[in-house]
């Protein structure tokens, strides 16, 4: 199978760039290495994908298998021509600008990356089509945060999601309505899959997980929104990658006897999935387990809930396991224990 990885130099593009090269698959990772967080981290997982100097040609050979294409998602016509060059079995897109609070500081760069770079990756599936070898499946990242101030729980996929509490929000909601539109049109199948709060090693450092873990090693107090009374629906990175594996080998088909008034399936090849562990947990209990395989106590900034942030998040997952057989395993305690692992061996505090 051949894959391109947007985001691969990202957490979770390189989790499953790595699971995908293991399972022998050929894989083409496009990432531009943007400075949204230390890009020394990201070349420190291309490092592990074979890729010694990501800063060096835009497109390198790294281990067995695997490409590495430096390039923005905005570069339409780059983009275009990989594609018609490689004629890809499957991608999944996971490059996107992350973060909610980000995106009230600096929303430009969630259209021009979220909601401009999607389309030049539907548009180039496009001509991909065009070109006689019709992409099989597009994967792409959602996330849990379409569900917004939506009061109803646990978060279903029948869910309107169409009350955002931010940008980045919004423009991941935007994805899902595209990716539908290109399947009615042009018949392009497509799955989206809204991510709950995903942790583990080679994690993000803007995420809660990171930002604690540094500060309490180093003394510092951490900062708890909404005064603690926070649930979060956190799932561990290797049953994210578990859950994107699956579905992409499960390539959607439209109903053409969906009348438009029953609920679910439609007649276009799309399907929207949630993956979180379905088992929402406080923050504070979150920042105890922290605290005990770090052997340290938090100091603890009590503040009020952030603008775009919602206080909980709760995973349906009942369609992916009854499509797939799968939902997400991992405890908060282990998955944690393996972040807190990492991250010393990483940067070398023994």
């Amino acid at each position: 199978m051949n894959v391109l990885v947007t985001g691969a130099a990202g957490f979770i593009g390189y989790h499953l760039t790595q699971r995908l090269l293991n399972e022998g698959c050929r894989v083409v990772g496009l990432d531009n290495l943007n400075d949204y967080y230390d890009v020394t981290l990201k070349e420190g997982r291309l490092g592990e994908l074979g890729i010694s100097s990501p800063a060096g040609a835009p497109r390198q050979e790294g281990r067995e298998n695997f490409t590495f294409c430096r390039m923005d998602l905005e570069d339409a016509a780059g983009i275009r021509d990989l594609f018609l060059a490689e004629r890809f079995d499957v991608v999944v897109h996971l490059a996107a600008q992350a973060g909610v609070r980000y995106s009230l500081t600096n929303p430009g760069a969630y259209i021009s990356s979220n909601i401009q770079g999607f389309l030049t990756i539907l548009e180039a599936a496009r001509a991909q089509a065009d070109g006689g070898a019709p992409l099989k499946h597009l994967v792409y990242a959602s996330s849990s945060s379409v569900y917004g101030i939506d009061p109803h729980k646990p978060f279903a996929e029948n869910t309107a999601a169409d009350h955002p509490a931010s940008l980045y929000a919004a423009s991941k909601r935007s994805n899902e309505l595209m990716a539908h539109t290109y399947s009615h049109l042009y018949g392009l199948p497509t799955t989206g899959l809204r991510f709950f709060t995903v942790y583990g090693p080679w994690g993000r450092p803007d995420m809660a997980l990171f930002l604690f873990t540094r500060a309490i090693l180093e003394g510092r107090p951490i900062d708890v929104f909404n005064h603690g009374k926070m649930e979060r629906d956190f799932t561990y990175v290797d049953d994210i990658v578990e859950g994107i594996r699956r579905v992409m080998d499960r390539v959607p088909a439209g109903d053409p006897s969906w009348d438009g008034h029953q609920s679910g399936i439609g007649p276009a090849p799309c399907r929207v999935y949630n993956i979180g562990r379905g088992a929402p947990v406080r923050l504070m209990d979150f920042i105890e387990a922290l605290e005990t395989e770090l052997g340290q106590e938090a100091r603890k900034n009590m503040m009020p809930l952030q603008a775009g942030d919602v206080p909980a998040t709760f995973a349906d997952c009942t369609a992916l396991e009854r499509d797939t057989g799968y939902r997400p395993v991992t405890e908060v305690r282990q998955g944690i224990a393996a972040f807190v692992a990492w991250y010393r061996s990483f940067y070398g505090l023994y």
